[in-house]
């Protein structure tokens, strides 16, 4: 009972810190100006902290139930407690959410003209990420990437094969599995798939399809090769602590 209680004001605690570093002007604005009215009234999204609109133009669709901030930008859940201020986005085509999601401070996400970016169910991206979807990123649920990754589906330039002259292909979708949990510092580029409940290490670079190594595996390097398998992440003993902390 009195584990229960402490678990209780612990989240009482955390709701009112949260409460308190919203930025509501950046909130009311961008939720009544990409939402229906009986959307937006519920505040889905939150900002906290400084964030700069390039645009917000593309589309903005929320799936399953609509809740009270379900969507933290900024959100303070890490161990830093300071925004830098850089945190930016720039949605030009359609960004999509499955359920609930946490972008850390200082993040940057740019969706292009005609992208998709899907991110699943308590995904998160944690301080100085980067989504820079020009194609398509899916994200599963659970998802989870530590600070200062980058999701990355373009090589930005047009590269060519010198003997043959031909153009290679500059963006590729990524597709990110259920339950995956990232380190810090991991890039994930154009083509990458993961399998559900898969670890990748810290500084670790992913470039290709690693479906076919299995579920419960662990993978790093650059570029990144299985370590391990038979290894997850304990998400049955954490899911209920996460619900817990990062729900307002």
């Amino acid at each position: 009972m009195i584990q229960n209680s402490y678990r209780k004001c612990r989240s009482f605690y955390h709701k009112l810190k949260f409460y308190w570093k919203v930025n509501w002007i950046k909130t009311l604005y961008f939720n009544f100006k990409k939402f229906p009215f009986e959307t937006a009234k519920k505040l889905p999204v939150f900002f906290y902290g400084k964030v700069k609109f390039t645009s917000i133009y593309g589309e903005i669709q929320l799936d399953g139930k609509i809740q009270k901030g379900m969507i933290g930008f900024g959100q303070p859940y890490e161990l830093n407690t300071v925004h830098k201020g850089i945190a930016e986005i720039n949605i030009l085509g359609k960004l999509i959410f499955k359920g609930k999601f946490q972008f850390g401070k200082d993040c940057f996400v740019f969706i292009g003209e005609n992208a998709v970016c899907e991110l699943g169910n308590m995904a998160s991206l944690a301080s100085s990420g980067k989504i820079i979807c020009t194609e398509k990123i899916v994200l599963g649920e659970y998802a989870r990437f530590g600070s200062e990754s980058q999701i990355i589906d373009t090589n930005f330039h047009d590269l060519i094969d010198t003997q043959t002259g031909e153009k290679l292909k500059k963006s590729a979708p990524i597709s990110i599995g259920n339950y995956n949990f990232m380190s810090n510092r991991v890039s994930v580029l154009k083509g990458t798939q993961t399998p559900n409940f898969c670890t990748v290490a810290s500084n670790s670079l992913c470039t290709k399809d690693y479906t076919s190594l299995g579920e419960n595996i662990l993978i790093g390097g650059v570029p990144a090769k299985l370590i391990r398998s038979n290894i997850s992440r304990d998400w049955s003993g954490e899911k209920e602590q996460l619900d817990d902390f990062l729900t307002i």
